[in-house]
């Protein structure tokens, strides 16, 4: 069995119930797309998330051994779905519990064995009447699966800011109740593999896979939370959709933490042309301004950062500043996920034919 959380409506105490939930009934836990702050990542019934570049491990299990998904929340859209092939559509593979408050949405693509047409904290309320059941050595297994998926890999190439190792850093010097911010590119897959949400309203990103997103989510987390750390993760073509925010943020005086992930062009598009049709490349490599003057311009501060054992006081300074602050992370464009080189891609695309 594995219990799969996700949607909205949660809350500190939704996160709290499925907890209990889990642990009464021996249960490893995924997130869907974007809701890993959910559940607690440290939690050694965690197994991760299923959406963008999911752990093979876990994936593999899902597809070959999981009988029973509880799923609570989510709607098992396109990603968490993995193109709608994971489960099996319309009839999943497994049996599949569905609790989600819209009494229209079960059946819409994977119909469910019993749906239950509730939110999922009065689910967890009522389920409290269940009878527990020890945790079998699967829950353990898919864990330690899960730790090993998320140490970061050595980088396969040298140049730039290695940003598994940089999303280490980062958390560990973050509190836990500090809000992660991004928006779409495969920048993401190194902040949701290697950054851990322990506490629920930690993770604000976009369930439609939109650009531009993280800013102006950034600047609307400090307005409303100014006692808590916002942290933007952004690619450099996503911050240039909507960086002008921080004249926001300046405005209102709200205070933010931005990390460009800088590799000069837009990787994930760039990535599937060379898989699907290698060296054919176009309107993907960008030219970009001084990032670092750029949130001078806006009043805030920052600096450039080109190596990796450069990033963690460049970090501590940017939570010491007084307002906005921006890191310039130069990366390798050949680094194009934590684990392929885009030669490696542009190969795969060759092979492929």
């Amino acid at each position: 069995p594995l219990l799969l959380l996700g949607g909205a409506g949660w809350s500190h105490d939704t996160q709290a119930a499925a907890q209990a939930f889990a642990e009464r009934l021996g249960l490893p836990v995924a997130t869907s797309l974007r809701r890993q702050d959910h559940f607690d990542n440290a939690h050694p019934n965690f197994a991760g998330a299923i959406g963008i570049a999911p752990n093979p491990a876990l994936a593999k299990r899902v597809r070959e051994e999981v009988d029973l998904i509880v799923n609570i929340g989510s709607r098992l859209g396109e990603m968490t779905s993995q193109g709608y092939e994971l489960f099996g559509v319309p009839t999943p593979r497994m049996r599949l519990v569905t609790v989600h408050p819209g009494p229209e949405e079960p059946g819409m693509v994977h119909r469910p064995d019993l749906s239950i047409a509730c939110g999922a904290a009065a689910f967890f309320e009522a389920a409290r009447i269940m009878a527990s059941r020890p945790a079998g050595p699967h829950v353990a297994r898919m864990r330690a699966e899960f730790e090993a998926y998320s140490t970061p890999p050595p980088p396969q190439s040298g140049n730039g800011v290695d940003l598994g190792e940089a999303m280490l850093a980062m958390s560990a010097a973050l509190p836990d109740d500090a809000i992660l911010t991004n928006g779409a590119g495969n920048y993401t897959v190194w902040l949701h593999r290697f950054h851990q949400h322990r506490r629920h309203a930690t993770q604000l990103a976009p369930t439609s896979g939109s650009m531009g997103y993280g800013t102006p989510a950034a600047v609307a987390a400090a307005l409303e939370h100014p006692d808590r750390v916002v942290v933007n993760v952004a690619g450099d073509g996503c911050f240039l959709m909507t960086g002008q925010e921080l004249a926001t943020a300046r405005q209102h005086g709200a205070k933010i933490i931005t990390l460009v992930c800088d590799n000069g062009m837009y990787g994930t598009i760039r990535m599937h042309q060379e898989r699907r049709h290698p060296g054919r490349v176009i309107a993907t490599d960008l030219f970009n301004p001084d990032f670092v003057l750029l949130a001078k311009g806006y009043g805030g501060d920052g600096e450039r950062v080109e190596r990796t054992e450069d990033f963690a006081a460049a970090f501590q300074r940017a939570l010491a500043a007084p307002g906005c602050y921006l890191l310039h992370l130069k990366t390798d464009p050949e680094q194009i996920t934590p684990a392929q080189t885009l030669s490696a891609a542009r190969a795969q695309g060759e092979a492929a034919g």
